[in-house]
Protein backbone atom coordinates (compact mmCIF):
# COMPACT_ATOMS: atom_id res chain seq x y z
CA UNK A 1 0.00 0.00 0.00
CA UNK A 2 0.88 3.29 -0.69
CA UNK A 3 1.23 5.61 2.13
CA UNK A 4 0.19 9.12 1.24
CA UNK A 5 0.72 10.39 5.17
CA UNK A 6 2.13 12.97 6.62
CA UNK A 7 3.63 13.88 9.84
CA UNK A 8 2.84 17.73 11.33
CA UNK A 9 4.26 18.68 14.53
CA UNK A 10 1.71 19.96 17.18
CA UNK A 11 2.45 22.79 18.90
CA UNK A 12 0.17 24.11 21.93
CA UNK A 13 0.31 27.64 23.24
CA UNK A 14 2.48 28.52 25.79
CA UNK A 15 1.92 31.17 27.98
CA UNK A 16 5.35 31.45 28.37
CA UNK A 17 6.09 32.01 24.83
CA UNK A 18 3.70 31.98 21.99
CA UNK A 19 5.13 29.56 19.67
CA UNK A 20 4.88 31.02 15.13
CA UNK A 21 1.71 29.63 13.64
CA UNK A 22 2.67 27.39 10.58
CA UNK A 23 3.08 28.57 6.94
CA UNK A 24 0.45 28.00 4.53
CA UNK A 25 1.76 26.18 1.56
CA UNK A 26 0.63 26.90 -2.49
CA UNK A 27 -1.21 24.48 -4.35
CA UNK A 28 1.51 24.12 -6.52
CA UNK A 29 4.10 23.58 -3.71
CA UNK A 30 2.12 20.53 -1.84
CA UNK A 31 1.61 19.41 -5.11
CA UNK A 32 5.40 19.64 -6.03
CA UNK A 33 6.06 18.06 -2.46
CA UNK A 34 3.39 15.00 -3.78
CA UNK A 35 5.14 14.42 -6.67
CA UNK A 36 8.63 14.28 -5.16
CA UNK A 37 7.62 11.74 -2.57
CA UNK A 38 5.65 9.35 -5.16
CA UNK A 39 8.47 9.70 -7.82
CA UNK A 40 10.71 9.00 -5.27
CA UNK A 41 9.35 5.92 -4.01
CA UNK A 42 8.00 4.23 -7.09
CA UNK A 43 10.69 5.78 -9.71
CA UNK A 44 10.37 2.00 -11.58
CA UNK A 45 7.65 -0.70 -11.74
CA UNK A 46 6.18 -3.26 -14.00
CA UNK A 47 2.27 -3.83 -14.11
CA UNK A 48 0.51 -5.90 -15.97
CA UNK A 49 -3.32 -4.93 -17.05
CA UNK A 50 -5.70 -4.45 -19.83
CA UNK A 51 -4.89 -1.31 -22.23
CA UNK A 52 -8.49 0.54 -23.20
CA UNK A 53 -9.34 3.73 -23.91
CA UNK A 54 -6.26 4.35 -26.24
CA UNK A 55 -5.93 7.41 -27.89
CA UNK A 56 -3.02 8.86 -29.95
CA UNK A 57 -2.80 12.80 -29.92
CA UNK A 58 -2.31 14.82 -32.70
CA UNK A 59 1.46 15.22 -31.23
CA UNK A 60 1.90 11.71 -31.71
CA UNK A 61 1.77 10.73 -27.80
CA UNK A 62 -0.69 8.26 -26.26
CA UNK A 63 -2.83 8.18 -24.06
CA UNK A 64 -4.66 4.83 -22.46
CA UNK A 65 -5.60 3.34 -18.81
CA UNK A 66 -4.26 0.08 -18.08
CA UNK A 67 -7.40 -2.19 -16.32
CA UNK A 68 -8.09 -5.02 -14.10
CA UNK A 69 -11.15 -6.24 -12.18
CA UNK A 70 -11.13 -4.15 -9.59
CA UNK A 71 -8.94 -0.92 -10.47
CA UNK A 72 -7.80 0.94 -13.28
CA UNK A 73 -4.48 2.87 -13.82
CA UNK A 74 -3.88 6.38 -15.93
CA UNK A 75 -0.83 5.74 -18.69
CA UNK A 76 0.52 8.25 -20.85
CA UNK A 77 3.53 7.17 -23.39
CA UNK A 78 5.33 9.09 -25.14
CA UNK A 79 5.64 9.74 -28.97
CA UNK A 80 9.58 8.84 -28.95
CA UNK A 81 8.59 5.52 -26.83
CA UNK A 82 5.70 4.39 -28.88
CA UNK A 83 7.61 3.97 -31.91
CA UNK A 84 9.86 1.40 -30.79
CA UNK A 85 7.16 -0.93 -29.08
CA UNK A 86 7.32 -4.09 -29.41
CA UNK A 87 3.79 -4.52 -29.63
CA UNK A 88 0.80 -2.13 -30.83
CA UNK A 89 -1.08 -0.01 -28.07
CA UNK A 90 -5.07 -0.84 -29.10
CA UNK A 91 -7.87 -1.80 -26.62
CA UNK A 92 -8.50 -5.21 -25.29
CA UNK A 93 -4.51 -5.95 -25.57
CA UNK A 94 -3.47 -7.77 -22.44
CA UNK A 95 0.25 -6.13 -21.27
CA UNK A 96 2.66 -5.66 -19.03
CA UNK A 97 3.66 -2.34 -18.85
CA UNK A 98 7.38 -1.02 -17.95
CA UNK A 99 8.07 2.41 -16.73
CA UNK A 100 7.47 5.07 -13.45
CA UNK A 101 4.68 6.51 -11.36
CA UNK A 102 4.42 10.19 -11.37
CA UNK A 103 1.51 12.58 -10.55
CA UNK A 104 -0.40 15.09 -12.87
CA UNK A 105 -0.76 18.03 -11.02
CA UNK A 106 -3.27 19.65 -13.37
CA UNK A 107 -5.83 17.38 -12.15
CA UNK A 108 -4.55 15.66 -9.08
CA UNK A 109 -3.45 12.46 -10.20
CA UNK A 110 -1.27 9.67 -11.03
CA UNK A 111 -0.61 8.18 -13.96
CA UNK A 112 2.39 5.29 -15.16
CA UNK A 113 5.14 6.33 -17.78
CA UNK A 114 5.49 3.54 -20.04
CA UNK A 115 8.89 2.91 -21.33
CA UNK A 116 8.38 -0.58 -22.75
CA UNK A 117 5.63 -3.21 -23.32
CA UNK A 118 5.57 -6.64 -23.25
CA UNK A 119 2.36 -9.45 -24.50
CA UNK A 120 0.74 -10.36 -21.80
CA UNK A 121 -1.84 -12.52 -23.58
CA UNK A 122 -4.92 -12.04 -24.96
CA UNK A 123 -7.92 -9.88 -23.02
CA UNK A 124 -11.00 -10.82 -21.76
CA UNK A 125 -13.21 -8.78 -24.18
CA UNK A 126 -10.91 -9.48 -27.13
CA UNK A 127 -10.92 -12.89 -26.69
CA UNK A 128 -14.81 -13.16 -26.48
CA UNK A 129 -14.74 -11.01 -29.53
CA UNK A 130 -13.07 -13.40 -31.76
CA UNK A 131 -15.21 -16.45 -30.33
CA UNK A 132 -18.19 -14.15 -31.83
CA UNK A 133 -16.54 -13.67 -34.86
CA UNK A 134 -15.73 -17.08 -35.74
CA UNK A 135 -18.87 -18.18 -34.72
CA UNK A 136 -20.93 -15.46 -36.97
CA UNK A 137 -18.42 -16.49 -40.05
CA UNK A 138 -19.60 -20.45 -39.34
CA UNK A 139 -23.28 -19.33 -39.74
CA UNK A 140 -22.36 -17.38 -43.18
CA UNK A 141 -23.21 -14.08 -40.95
CA UNK A 142 -20.46 -12.42 -43.25
CA UNK A 143 -20.81 -13.93 -46.25
CA UNK A 144 -20.28 -11.18 -49.48
CA UNK A 145 -23.33 -13.06 -51.21
CA UNK A 146 -25.48 -12.00 -48.59
CA UNK A 147 -24.87 -8.14 -48.95
CA UNK A 148 -26.96 -5.92 -50.63
CA UNK A 149 -26.12 -3.03 -52.97
CA UNK A 150 -26.23 0.60 -51.72
CA UNK A 151 -29.08 2.70 -53.46
CA UNK A 152 -27.64 5.65 -55.97
CA UNK A 153 -29.84 8.43 -54.69
CA UNK A 154 -31.79 7.26 -51.64
CA UNK A 155 -35.21 9.56 -50.97
CA UNK A 156 -35.36 8.53 -47.34
CA UNK A 157 -32.23 7.62 -44.81
CA UNK A 158 -32.77 6.36 -41.87
CA UNK A 159 -30.29 6.94 -38.80
CA UNK A 160 -29.98 4.52 -35.43
CA UNK A 161 -27.26 6.68 -33.48
CA UNK A 162 -28.09 9.23 -30.57
CA UNK A 163 -30.16 11.95 -30.57
CA UNK A 164 -27.46 14.33 -29.18
CA UNK A 165 -23.89 14.69 -30.02
CA UNK A 166 -21.97 15.09 -32.81
CA UNK A 167 -22.78 12.60 -34.90
CA UNK A 168 -26.16 12.85 -35.92
CA UNK A 169 -25.31 16.45 -36.38
CA UNK A 170 -22.06 15.36 -38.73
CA UNK A 171 -24.46 13.06 -41.01
CA UNK A 172 -27.19 15.78 -41.26
CA UNK A 173 -24.60 18.35 -42.23
CA UNK A 174 -22.56 16.18 -44.46
CA UNK A 175 -25.75 14.92 -46.44
CA UNK A 176 -27.14 18.24 -46.90
CA UNK A 177 -24.06 19.42 -48.19
CA UNK A 178 -23.90 16.48 -50.74
CA UNK A 179 -27.81 16.15 -51.87
CA UNK A 180 -30.15 17.23 -49.23
CA UNK A 181 -32.52 14.18 -48.68
CA UNK A 182 -35.19 13.33 -46.27
CA UNK A 183 -33.40 11.82 -42.71
CA UNK A 184 -35.73 10.14 -40.24
CA UNK A 185 -33.74 9.52 -36.70
CA UNK A 186 -34.43 6.68 -34.90
CA UNK A 187 -32.83 8.14 -31.19
CA UNK A 188 -30.85 5.18 -29.01
CA UNK A 189 -28.34 4.63 -26.63
CA UNK A 190 -25.00 3.99 -28.12
CA UNK A 191 -23.50 2.50 -25.06
CA UNK A 192 -23.77 0.99 -21.97
CA UNK A 193 -26.53 -1.39 -20.63
CA UNK A 194 -29.44 -2.08 -22.73
CA UNK A 195 -27.78 -0.34 -26.01
CA UNK A 196 -27.54 -3.53 -27.92
CA UNK A 197 -31.55 -4.26 -27.44
CA UNK A 198 -32.48 -1.10 -28.83
CA UNK A 199 -30.21 -0.54 -31.75
CA UNK A 200 -31.41 -3.78 -32.99
CA UNK A 201 -34.89 -2.60 -32.50
CA UNK A 202 -34.35 0.00 -34.36
CA UNK A 203 -33.21 -1.83 -37.02
CA UNK A 204 -35.99 -3.75 -37.08
CA UNK A 205 -38.61 -1.16 -36.66
CA UNK A 206 -37.59 0.49 -39.89
CA UNK A 207 -37.99 -2.92 -41.44
CA UNK A 208 -40.96 -3.00 -40.17
CA UNK A 209 -42.61 0.48 -41.83
CA UNK A 210 -44.97 -0.07 -44.47
CA UNK A 211 -44.22 1.16 -47.91
CA UNK A 212 -46.16 4.04 -48.55
CA UNK A 213 -47.43 4.49 -45.00
CA UNK A 214 -47.65 7.89 -42.91
CA UNK A 215 -43.97 7.73 -41.93
CA UNK A 216 -41.57 7.16 -44.70
CA UNK A 217 -40.20 3.71 -45.18
CA UNK A 218 -36.22 4.34 -45.46
CA UNK A 219 -34.09 3.35 -48.25
CA UNK A 220 -31.22 3.03 -46.81
CA UNK A 221 -30.20 2.61 -42.77
CA UNK A 222 -26.77 4.16 -41.15
CA UNK A 223 -25.87 2.57 -37.73
CA UNK A 224 -23.76 5.31 -36.33
CA UNK A 225 -21.53 6.06 -33.02
CA UNK A 226 -18.46 7.98 -32.32
CA UNK A 227 -14.95 6.91 -30.92
CA UNK A 228 -14.68 5.24 -27.72
CA UNK A 229 -13.03 2.48 -25.67
CA UNK A 230 -13.57 -1.10 -26.69
CA UNK A 231 -16.05 -1.22 -23.75
CA UNK A 232 -17.87 1.49 -25.16
CA UNK A 233 -18.27 0.41 -28.51
CA UNK A 234 -18.84 -3.24 -27.13
CA UNK A 235 -22.74 -3.34 -27.97
CA UNK A 236 -22.50 -2.88 -31.61
CA UNK A 237 -20.58 -6.22 -31.27
CA UNK A 238 -23.51 -8.24 -29.20
CA UNK A 239 -25.49 -10.91 -31.52
CA UNK A 240 -28.45 -9.64 -31.03
CA UNK A 241 -27.12 -6.41 -32.87
CA UNK A 242 -25.24 -8.17 -35.19
CA UNK A 243 -28.49 -10.75 -36.19
CA UNK A 244 -30.82 -8.02 -36.52
CA UNK A 245 -28.15 -6.29 -39.39
CA UNK A 246 -28.24 -9.60 -40.98
CA UNK A 247 -31.92 -10.06 -41.25
CA UNK A 248 -32.52 -6.48 -42.42
CA UNK A 249 -33.84 -5.64 -45.89
CA UNK A 250 -32.78 -2.46 -45.69
CA UNK A 251 -29.35 -2.39 -46.54
CA UNK A 252 -27.02 -0.58 -43.68
CA UNK A 253 -23.60 1.25 -43.83
CA UNK A 254 -22.01 1.01 -40.31
CA UNK A 255 -20.03 3.65 -38.92
CA UNK A 256 -18.78 2.96 -35.48
CA UNK A 257 -15.73 4.18 -34.07
CA UNK A 258 -13.09 5.83 -35.21
CA UNK A 259 -11.07 4.09 -38.94
CA UNK A 260 -9.39 2.09 -36.73
CA UNK A 261 -11.62 0.51 -34.71
CA UNK A 262 -13.45 -2.76 -36.25
CA UNK A 263 -16.69 -4.15 -34.81
CA UNK A 264 -18.54 -7.00 -35.78
CA UNK A 265 -21.76 -4.83 -37.31
CA UNK A 266 -18.80 -3.68 -39.96
CA UNK A 267 -18.27 -7.29 -40.93
CA UNK A 268 -22.29 -8.40 -41.25
CA UNK A 269 -23.23 -4.41 -42.87
CA UNK A 270 -23.21 -3.96 -46.37
CA UNK A 271 -21.37 -1.24 -46.26
CA UNK A 272 -18.51 -0.32 -43.54
CA UNK A 273 -17.63 3.43 -43.46
CA UNK A 274 -14.51 4.80 -41.04
CA UNK A 275 -16.96 7.40 -39.62
CA UNK A 276 -19.86 9.03 -39.71
CA UNK A 277 -19.39 11.33 -41.84
CA UNK A 278 -17.83 8.93 -44.50
CA UNK A 279 -21.47 7.21 -43.91
CA UNK A 280 -23.08 10.35 -45.28
CA UNK A 281 -20.87 10.25 -48.46
CA UNK A 282 -21.49 6.56 -48.85
CA UNK A 283 -25.46 7.29 -48.85
CA UNK A 284 -25.46 10.23 -51.32
CA UNK A 285 -23.82 11.29 -54.24
CA UNK A 286 -22.64 15.21 -54.34
CA UNK A 287 -25.81 17.18 -56.30
CA UNK A 288 -23.30 19.65 -57.75
CA UNK A 289 -21.28 16.54 -59.44
CA UNK A 290 -24.17 15.39 -60.52
CA UNK A 291 -25.69 18.49 -61.99
CA UNK A 292 -22.21 18.84 -63.77
CA UNK A 293 -22.08 15.66 -64.83
CA UNK A 294 -26.26 16.43 -66.50
CA UNK A 295 -24.58 19.37 -68.30
CA UNK A 296 -22.04 17.52 -69.75
CA UNK A 297 -23.98 14.66 -70.89
CA UNK A 298 -26.61 17.53 -71.96
CA UNK A 299 -23.94 19.54 -74.17
CA UNK A 300 -22.71 16.15 -75.18
CA UNK A 301 -26.08 15.18 -76.73
CA UNK A 302 -26.83 18.56 -78.24
CA UNK A 303 -23.28 18.31 -80.10
CA UNK A 304 -24.37 14.51 -81.03
CA UNK A 305 -27.63 15.88 -82.42
CA UNK A 306 -26.41 18.88 -83.90
CA UNK A 307 -23.53 16.98 -86.14
CA UNK A 308 -26.22 14.15 -86.88
CA UNK A 309 -28.15 16.55 -88.16
CA UNK A 310 -25.92 18.87 -90.54
CA UNK A 311 -24.95 15.15 -91.66
CA UNK A 312 -28.11 13.60 -92.96
CA UNK A 313 -28.76 17.32 -93.96
CA UNK A 314 -25.20 17.54 -96.77
CA UNK A 315 -26.29 13.77 -97.05
CA UNK A 316 -29.67 15.29 -98.16
CA UNK A 317 -28.23 18.15 -100.49
CA UNK A 318 -25.42 15.33 -101.99
CA UNK A 319 -28.44 13.28 -103.20
CA UNK A 320 -30.39 15.96 -104.45
CA UNK A 321 -27.81 17.02 -106.58
CA UNK A 322 -27.27 13.74 -108.07
CA UNK A 323 -31.29 13.88 -108.87
CA UNK A 324 -31.37 15.23 -112.96
CA UNK A 325 -34.06 17.72 -114.08
CA UNK A 326 -37.36 16.24 -113.52
CA UNK A 327 -38.54 17.46 -116.91
CA UNK A 328 -35.90 16.32 -119.15
CA UNK A 329 -36.66 12.85 -117.47
CA UNK A 330 -40.43 13.15 -118.14
CA UNK A 331 -39.53 14.20 -121.61
CA UNK A 332 -37.08 11.32 -121.73
CA UNK A 333 -39.91 8.99 -121.08
CA UNK A 334 -42.45 10.49 -123.56
CA UNK A 335 -40.06 10.04 -126.33
CA UNK A 336 -39.37 6.41 -125.22
CA UNK A 337 -43.53 5.95 -125.00
CA UNK A 338 -44.09 7.55 -128.48
CA UNK A 339 -41.04 5.15 -130.12
CA UNK A 340 -42.54 2.10 -128.04
CA UNK A 341 -46.04 2.96 -129.61
CA UNK A 342 -45.34 3.14 -133.04
CA UNK A 343 -43.50 -0.57 -132.89
CA UNK A 344 -46.87 -1.16 -131.34
CA UNK A 345 -48.69 -0.25 -134.08
CA UNK A 346 -46.35 -2.38 -136.23
CA UNK A 347 -46.35 -5.27 -134.59
CA UNK A 348 -50.27 -5.35 -135.09
CA UNK A 349 -50.37 -5.01 -138.35
CA UNK A 350 -47.76 -7.69 -138.80
CA UNK A 351 -49.99 -9.90 -136.91
CA UNK A 352 -53.25 -9.36 -139.53
CA UNK A 353 -51.40 -9.57 -142.09
CA UNK A 354 -49.95 -13.29 -141.07
CA UNK A 355 -53.56 -14.22 -140.07
CA UNK A 356 -54.82 -13.21 -143.86
CA UNK A 357 -52.24 -15.16 -145.14
CA UNK A 358 -52.37 -18.17 -142.66
CA UNK A 359 -56.05 -18.19 -144.22
CA UNK A 360 -55.65 -17.87 -147.73
CA UNK A 361 -52.92 -21.30 -147.22
CA UNK A 362 -55.65 -22.88 -145.29
CA UNK A 363 -58.17 -23.46 -148.64
CA UNK A 364 -55.27 -24.75 -150.79
CA UNK A 365 -54.54 -27.29 -147.37
CA UNK A 366 -57.21 -29.99 -148.08
CA UNK A 367 -56.34 -30.54 -151.36
CA UNK A 368 -52.63 -30.71 -150.80
CA UNK A 369 -53.53 -33.65 -147.92
CA UNK A 370 -55.98 -35.77 -149.98
CA UNK A 371 -53.32 -35.97 -152.61
CA UNK A 372 -50.92 -36.84 -149.57
CA UNK A 373 -53.26 -39.55 -148.20
CA UNK A 374 -53.99 -41.51 -151.11
CA UNK A 375 -49.94 -41.69 -151.84
CA UNK A 376 -49.26 -43.04 -148.54
CA UNK A 377 -52.65 -45.33 -148.88
CA UNK A 378 -50.73 -46.93 -151.31
CA UNK A 379 -47.81 -47.41 -150.15
CA UNK A 380 -49.31 -49.22 -146.73
CA UNK A 381 -50.77 -51.24 -148.78
CA UNK A 382 -47.48 -52.21 -151.17
CA UNK A 383 -45.87 -53.45 -147.14
CA UNK A 384 -48.84 -55.22 -146.64
CA UNK A 385 -48.66 -57.65 -149.40
CA UNK A 386 -45.33 -57.70 -149.21
CA UNK A 387 -45.66 -58.75 -145.63
CA UNK A 388 -48.31 -61.27 -146.44
CA UNK A 389 -46.01 -62.98 -148.85
CA UNK A 390 -43.02 -63.63 -146.05
CA UNK A 391 -45.85 -64.84 -143.40
CA UNK A 392 -45.94 -68.29 -142.07
CA UNK A 393 -49.87 -68.90 -143.52
CA UNK A 394 -48.84 -67.77 -146.70
CA UNK A 395 -45.19 -70.14 -147.38
CA UNK A 396 -47.91 -73.16 -146.03
CA UNK A 397 -50.10 -72.09 -148.47
CA UNK A 398 -47.52 -72.83 -151.15
CA UNK A 399 -46.98 -76.21 -149.66
CA UNK A 400 -44.51 -76.08 -147.05
CA UNK A 401 -45.36 -77.75 -143.49
CA UNK A 402 -43.57 -76.77 -139.79
CA UNK A 403 -42.11 -79.20 -137.94
CA UNK A 404 -41.93 -78.95 -133.64
CA UNK A 405 -40.66 -80.79 -131.10
CA UNK A 406 -42.81 -82.14 -128.47
CA UNK A 407 -41.93 -79.00 -126.49
CA UNK A 408 -42.64 -76.74 -129.36
CA UNK A 409 -39.33 -75.91 -131.35
CA UNK A 410 -38.71 -75.60 -134.47
CA UNK A 411 -36.61 -78.53 -136.25
CA UNK A 412 -34.44 -77.53 -139.24
CA UNK A 413 -33.24 -81.03 -140.09
CA UNK A 414 -33.47 -84.87 -140.24
CA UNK A 415 -30.89 -85.72 -137.20
CA UNK A 416 -32.63 -83.19 -135.16
CA UNK A 417 -35.99 -85.22 -135.95
CA UNK A 418 -34.83 -88.71 -135.68
CA UNK A 419 -33.93 -87.65 -132.22
CA UNK A 420 -37.53 -86.76 -131.25
CA UNK A 421 -40.44 -89.63 -130.33
CA UNK A 422 -43.04 -87.04 -131.02
CA UNK A 423 -43.47 -84.55 -133.72
CA UNK A 424 -45.94 -82.36 -134.58
CA UNK A 425 -46.59 -81.16 -138.03
CA UNK A 426 -48.31 -78.02 -139.19
CA UNK A 427 -49.77 -77.22 -142.65
CA UNK A 428 -51.84 -74.72 -143.86
CA UNK A 429 -54.91 -76.02 -142.93
CA UNK A 430 -53.90 -77.77 -139.52
CA UNK A 431 -51.82 -79.90 -137.56
CA UNK A 432 -51.01 -83.94 -137.33
CA UNK A 433 -49.07 -85.39 -134.44
CA UNK A 434 -46.06 -87.99 -136.00
CA UNK A 435 -44.20 -91.09 -133.71
CA UNK A 436 -41.44 -92.56 -134.67
CA UNK A 437 -41.75 -96.74 -134.85
CA UNK A 438 -39.59 -99.46 -135.38
CA UNK A 439 -42.31 -102.30 -135.53
CA UNK A 440 -45.18 -101.81 -138.74
CA UNK A 441 -47.87 -103.03 -136.10
CA UNK A 442 -51.05 -100.32 -135.56
CA UNK A 443 -50.78 -99.67 -131.87
CA UNK A 444 -54.01 -98.23 -130.23
CA UNK A 445 -51.87 -94.45 -130.64
CA UNK A 446 -51.12 -94.72 -134.10
CA UNK A 447 -54.99 -95.23 -134.73
CA UNK A 448 -55.74 -92.80 -132.57
CA UNK A 449 -53.47 -90.18 -133.90
CA UNK A 450 -54.59 -90.94 -137.99
CA UNK A 451 -51.21 -92.76 -138.44
CA UNK A 452 -51.36 -95.19 -141.22
CA UNK A 453 -48.95 -98.06 -140.45
CA UNK A 454 -46.22 -99.02 -142.37
CA UNK A 455 -46.67 -101.81 -144.98
CA UNK A 456 -43.98 -104.20 -145.79
CA UNK A 457 -42.70 -104.10 -149.63
CA UNK A 458 -42.73 -106.99 -152.06
CA UNK A 459 -40.99 -109.58 -152.51
CA UNK A 460 -39.64 -108.06 -155.96
CA UNK A 461 -38.80 -104.89 -153.90
CA UNK A 462 -35.19 -104.08 -154.12
CA UNK A 463 -34.28 -103.99 -150.02
CA UNK A 464 -37.23 -106.54 -149.25
CA UNK A 465 -35.29 -107.01 -145.78
CA UNK A 466 -34.51 -103.81 -144.84
CA UNK A 467 -36.75 -102.15 -142.01
CA UNK A 468 -36.61 -98.60 -143.67
CA UNK A 469 -37.22 -95.13 -141.46
CA UNK A 470 -39.37 -93.41 -143.02
CA UNK A 471 -41.99 -90.86 -141.54
CA UNK A 472 -46.05 -92.30 -142.89
CA UNK A 473 -48.85 -90.40 -142.79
Amino acid sequence: MMDLSFDFEERTPSTEQTSPQPQAKTVTELSNEIKRYVEGNFSYVLVRGEIFGAKRADSGHWYLSLKDENAVLSAVCWRGVASSLKVKIEDGLEVIATGKITTFSGKSSYQLVIESLEPAGQGALLKLLEERKQQFIKEGLFDASHKKPIPFLPETIGVVSSASGAVIRDIIHRIRDRFPSYILLWPTPVQGEGAAEKVAAAIRGFNDLPKGGKIRRPDVIIVARGGGSLEDLWPFNEEIVIRAVYDSEIPIISAVGHETDTMLIDYVSDKRAPTPTGAAEFAVPVKSELVVNVNILDNRMKNAMRRSLEEYKNKIEGLGRGIPNLQQILNENMQKLDYRWERLLNAVKNVVMQKKNALALAEIKPVYINTMVEKYTERLQGLTHRLEGVSVESVLKRGFAWVKDSQGKTIYGKHSAEQEQELTIRFADGEIKSYLRETTQTSDAEIKNNIKPKTKKSKNSQDENKQESLFDF
